[in-house]
């Protein structure tokens, strides 16, 4: 391996895979619309992130543990997510998730496809069964950004060689510090704000933006 030439940081849920895994658990304990509704404001911008958490969370409580495994086969990555990660570590990039949504199903999305770094929440179990509760720090749009700088300090690379890339209100200040910040099949907002937009459920289209940047670096 060379040394490593970038990083992209990206969003989890709407971003990598199609779905909102809160949304599925949800689903599962009769909360699904309830869930999904405090989602869509999230998302919005319309209703702060920690807040909304911590409310569909709550209605998490009483899960069994086991229901992460059936929802994990409820997931789909995105379209050309395995081509973009590829692509990516060819060239010698690293790839980072940080995620508002759980360890529980993250971890298992990045070992499968060999991602390097991974920030998410972690939801409390207790005898076997959720709490209700989040345990230790949430995965706030400030903590975004802050992993984006530290996976990118740890590489001993400049922010202008970082990827931001998400779909939701809380990820517009990583896509906004990131050397290329993208919106992902954004929410409106965030479509307005973001540098660049892909509006295709494809995510191999970030590929012709990254050898775009790369061309026109090397011109300068």
């Amino acid at each position: 391996m060379g040394k490593v030439k970038g990083i992209l940081v990206m969003d989890v849920d709407s971003t990598l895979i199609q779905e909102e895994v809160i949304d599925l658990l949800g689903n599962q304990i009769g909360f699904g619309e309830e869930i999904a509704e405090i989602t869509e404001k999230a998302m919005n911008g319309d209703f702060d992130f920690e807040a909304a958490l911590k409310a569909r969370v709550a209605l998490l409580r009483g899960l069994p543990e086991s229901i992460f495994d059936t929802v994990y086969q409820q997931i789909h990555f995105q379209k050309g997510a395995k081509e973009l990660i590829d692509y990516l570590h060819a060239k010698d990039y690293k790839i980072g998730l940080v995620s508002g949504g759980f360890h529980e199903t993250v971890d298992r999305l990045a070992k499968e496809l060999g991602i390097d770094y991974v920030t998410a929440n972690r939801l409390e179990i207790v005898d076997g069964y959720l709490s209700g509760q989040v345990t230790g720090p949430i995965v706030t749009k400030e903590v975004k950004v802050q992993k984006l700088q530290e996976w990118a300090h740890l590489n001993q690379l400049p922010l202008s060689a970082t990827i931001a890339m998400g779909d939701g209100a809380n990820d517009l200040p990583m896509i906004h510090k990131a050397g290329l910040g993208v919106a992902f099949c954004a929410k409106e907002l965030v479509r307005k704000e973001a540098p660049n937009r892909i509006d295709v459920p494809d995510l191999a289209a970030l590929i012709p933006l990254i050898e775009k940047r790369e061309n026109d670096n090397e011109s300068h």
